[in-house]
């Protein structure tokens, strides 16, 4: 019941954008000679295309890999998306400075894509990092979802656009400092643009409350199901990969602790391959120095593993300069 609302209530905001649009393009067809039409219609067409859904984009840090330069590493992502019955990712991208990897769809065609984040995946043995994928998958399948991910993105653009803007601080101080500097000569009095953005803001404070309200009420709908989909996320992931080495994945996700040893190596000017061994063998090593089994697993052996890492050499070897840049 809670998602059907929050899908309604994603709706209606979807249609309040679009009746911008609509509003906009009527006042300038039906009104061709008349400028305040125009200026208002055009007014109204700038909000709707401000509050339009983006459908997704790429970051503008992450870097697009041909499928013939990393064969591996799609092969590898198609496996996991086909073990747990998804679309395979039509591209791959990576980040040099991501701790994270995420399945999303991007542009009107929603082209899957998976990005991959390099500091935590030259840390992760193979049987890990088909985990990450799964783990990427089962997020980018059960969620929000575009319409209501895209609601709240809107409502999240009215809000700063409506009530989270303070006053000019810096035209002001111009303005002053000006005045100073002519004697005087060029002062203008500031009391309508004073004016003006009181009323900006008081209508601002008008539209704000119902505005936040509408995301204040949509955020707890979504937030009201975290539960249940963290559960079917899991229960997906389950499909290629065991709840322990799922929790043992978030676990060394959330502490961060396999990136402390990797920025020292590349101080030390460690190679990539000294610093892969050495994170293969600390994730291999239980809390009593024992050796376990062997990383690989049916849908990434050791084999594939190496030979997704000599693909990504060069980016390691780039991207390895920025690791101390993490936090």
């Amino acid at each position: 019941m809670k998602r059907l609302l929050a899908l309604v209530l994603s709706l209606i905001v979807h249609a309040l954008t679009l009746a911008f649009v609509l509003a906009g393009g009527a006042l300038i067809v039906f009104n061709p000679g008349e400028v305040p039409a125009w200026v208002a219609g055009a007014l109204l067409l700038a909000v709707g295309v401000m509050l339009r859904p983006r459908l997704g984009r790429l970051s503008a840090d992450a870097e697009v890999l041909a499928p013939s330069s990393a064969p591996e590493l799609y092969g590898a992502a198609a496996r996991v998306a086909d073990a747990l019955a998804v679309k395979r990712p039509a591209t791959v991208a990576i980040m040099d400075l991501g701790v994270d990897a995420t399945s999303t769809r991007i542009g009107l065609r929603r082209t899957p894509v998976m990005v991959v984040g390099l500091p935590l995946w030259l840390a992760l043995t193979p049987r890990q990092r088909v985990t990450l994928l799964a783990r990427a998958y089962a997020a980018g399948k059960i969620g929000e979802g575009l319409i209501v991910g895209e609601a709240l993105s809107t409502l999240a653009e009215w809000r700063m656009g409506l009530v989270g803007a303070a006053p000019l601080k810096q035209r002001e101080e111009a303005r002053v400092v000006m005045d100073r500097a002519s004697l005087g000569v060029m002062h203008a009095p500031g009391a309508s643009y004073e004016a003006a953005g009181l009323l900006g803001r008081i209508f601002g404070r008008v539209l704000g409350g119902p505005v936040l309200l509408a995301e204040y009420a949509l955020t707890r709908l979504v937030r009201a199901g975290d539960s249940r989909t963290k559960e079917e996320r899991r229960a997906l992931t389950a499909r290629v990969t065991s709840a322990e080495e799922l929790d043992e994945l978030e676990d060394l996700m959330a502490s961060g602790r396999y990136l402390a040893p990797i920025q020292a190596a590349a101080l030390r000017g460690e190679s990539v391959a000294e610093i892969r061994q050495d994170a293969l063998t600390r994730a291999r090593l239980s809390d009593d120095g024992v050796l376990t089994s062997a990383p690989g697993s049916e849908l990434l052996g050791a084999r594939e593993s190496e030979l997704i890492d000599a693909e990504l050499l060069k980016h390691y070897t780039r991207a390895i300069r920025g690791f101390g840049l993490i936090s």
